[in-house]
C-alpha cells in the first residue's frame, strides 16, 4: 500500500481528512476488540500454534508488546461489559482508561464508573479510581540506589555460582552519590512517580543526586524547631512553597507590597511590574490565544508576555495591548505577522490582514498616523521616530496614509497611589498570586 503525503490539501481539507481518519481508527480499534474478544473465546491462537493470546497478537498480528497487551485488556474487560465496545468507538474511552478501570469493574458499579470516566483523560482516571477505591499512604524513605557494581552483578546472577559464596546485601542508608558518566556502566533510569493514593494525598517518588540528599538534611536540621520529626513532605512543600513565591515576583512582580510604577519609555520592549501583574491576574497566568472556533489554549507551560500589536508597528506594552501566550502560539503569532516559515512565491493572506489590522488600530490611536519607534533613538536616547519596513509595507498594500517622522510626547508618570491603597494593593498582590499558581 503507497501512502503519499498529503501536501496537495488544503489547510480546511487536511484538518477534515485528519478528523476522519481519527474517527475510522477509533471504529476500527473497537471492531478488533470485538473479533478478539471472539478469538479468544473460542482459543483460536492454540491451533495456530501458540500458548497465548499475547504471542499471537505480537506475532501474526505484528503488534507492540504493550499495545497488545492494553488490547487484551480491553478485550477481556468488553466481554464481560459490552458497553466498552461502544464507548470505544465513540472516542469517550481509550485503551489506556479502559485497562485501568478493567480490574475495578463489577456488574453492580460498571455502569456509574463508566459514566463517570467518559471523556477524561488517563491522569484523571487515575483520580477518579482512588476516589472509589483509596489505598493506604506509603511511608516517607531516603534509600541509596544500587551502584553499577551491583547492576553488573545482578546481570551475571544466572550464572551458576557455588553454594558457599558469600551472599551481598546492597546498602539502604542514603541518596546515590554522583552519577557515572560511562553509559555502559551507569544504572538504568527510573522514571519519576507521581501517583493518587487517596483524594488530596500523592505518592511522589523520584532519584536525587548526593548534593540534593545533603541540602534535604541540611533543611531538615534548620526546621527541626518547625517539623521535629523532620517529616519528608512537610519539609518539601515549606521549601516548594518559597520557590513558588520567588518564581512569582520573578515572573509577574508579585508583591505585597508594590511600589508607584514610573512607567516605560515610549517604545521600550520592557514591560512594567504593574502590566505583567494586571495581564498575568486578568489572564489567569494561561495561554490566552482563542482559535477561530473560539477555543483557549490555556497553556499554563512556558508561559510568555505577547504584544497584541507588535512592536515592530509601535505597539506599546501596555495592559490593553499585552496578552499572555505559550511560547508556540507567541512564535506562531509572530509568524503569522512577520511570514517567518511561509512557503516561497505564496502569498501570506494571514499576515496582511494581521498587518493590516495592527495597522489600523495604531492609527486609530494616533490620528491616522502609523509611527514605529526608532532603534537608533533608544540606542541615543532621543525622541525621534523613523518608519518601520513591515508598517510601510502594510501602509501601501491597503492605501493608508504613509508614516510620518514626528516626535514623541515624554513619557508621562503615573500619578502615585492615593493614601490608604497600600494594603488593597496587597491583597490584591496576594490575591494574584493564589489565583496564578491555582
Amino acid at each position: 500500500m503507497k501512502i503519499d503525503m498529503p501536501s496537495h490539501l488544503s489547510d480546511d481539507e487536511l484538518v477534515a481528512e485528519v478528523k476522519t481518519l481519527a474517527r475510522c481508527e477509533r471504529e476500527a480499534t473497537a471492531c478488533l476488540i470485538a473479533h478478539l474478544a471472539e478469538l479468544d473465546a473460542r482459543r483460536l491462537y492454540l491451533p495456530a500454534g501458540f500458548s497465548s493470546l499475547f504471542n499471537y497478537c505480537c506475532e501474526v498480528l505484528h503488534l507492540s508488546e504493550p499495545a497488545a497487551y492494553n488490547r487484551i485488556e480491553a478485550t477481556r474487560a468488553a466481554r464481560r461489559f459490552p458497553l466498552i465496545l461502544r464507548m470505544l468507538g465513540e472516542g469517550s474511552l481509550s485503551l489506556a482508561t479502559v485497562r485501568l478501570l478493567a480490574s475495578h469493574l463489577t456488574a453492580e458499579n460498571h455502569p456509574e464508573l463508566l459514566a463517570a470516566a467518559a471523556g477524561k483523560s488517563k491522569r484523571e482516571v487515575e483520580e477518579l479510581l482512588v476516589r472509589y477505591f483509596p489505598m493506604s499512604e506509603v511511608p516517607a524513605c531516603v534509600r541509596k540506589l544500587p551502584g553499577p557494581k551491583a547492576f553488573a552483578g545482578a546481570l551475571d546472577a544466572k550464572r551458576p555460582v557455588s553454594s558457599d559464596a558469600p551472599a551481598v546485601l546492597a546498602p539502604v542508608a542514603s541518596l546515590p552519590s554522583a552519577r557515572v558518566s560511562s553509559p555502559a556502566s551507569s544504572a538504568p533510569v527510573r522514571r519519576p512517580v507521581v501517583s493518587p493514593l487517596a483524594p488530596g494525598r500523592y505518592e511522589i517518588r523520584f532519584t536525587a543526586s548526593a548534593q540534593t540528599r545533603e541540602k534535604l538534611r541540611q533543611a531538615q536540621e534548620l526546621l527541626r524547631h518547625a517539623v521535629p520529626d523532620g517529616d519528608l513532605a512537610e519539609v518539601f512543600d515549606r521549601a516548594l512553597t518559597a520557590l513558588r513565591e520567588e518564581l512569582a515576583r520573578k515572573k509577574f512582580a508579585a508583591t505585597a507590597r508594590p511600589r508607584a510604577s514610573r512607567g516605560t519609555a515610549p517604545g521600550s520592549r520592557d514591560i512594567a511590574a504593574k502590566v505583567r501583574r494586571t495581564v498575568w491576574l486578568r489572564d489567569r497566568g494561561a495561554c490566552a490565544f482563542v482559535s477561530k472556533g473560539g477555543r483557549r489554549c490555556n497553556e499554563k507551560a512556558f508561559v510568555e508576555f505577547h504584544h497584541v500589536d507588535p512592536h515592530g508597528v509601535g505597539g506599546e506594552a501596555t495592559a490593553g495591548n499585552i496578552q499572555l501566550r505559550c511560547r508556540a502560539h507567541n512564535a506562531y503569532e509572530g509568524e503569522l505577522f512577520y511570514g517567518h516559515g511561509a512557503p516561497s512565491g505564496t502569498p501570506s493572506s494571514s499576515r496582511e490582514e494581521f498587518a493590516t489590522a495592527a495597522v489600523r488600530r495604531r492609527q486609530s490611536k494616533s490620528g491616522g498616523l502609523c509611527r514605529v519607534p526608532s532603534r537608533r533613538s533608544k540606542r541615543r536616547g532621543g525622541q525621534a521616530t523613523v518608519v518601520g519596513r513591515v508598517n510601510v509595507r502594510a501602509c501601501r498594500r491597503r492605501g493608508l496614509p504613509s508614516p510620518l517622522r514626528a516626535k514623541h510626547a515624554a513619557a508621562k508618570k503615573s500619578p502615585a497611589p492615593p493614601r490608604g491603597a497600600g494594603p488593597q494593593l496587597a491583597l490584591v498582590t496576594s490575591y494574584l498570586l493564589r489565583v496564578a499558581m491555582s
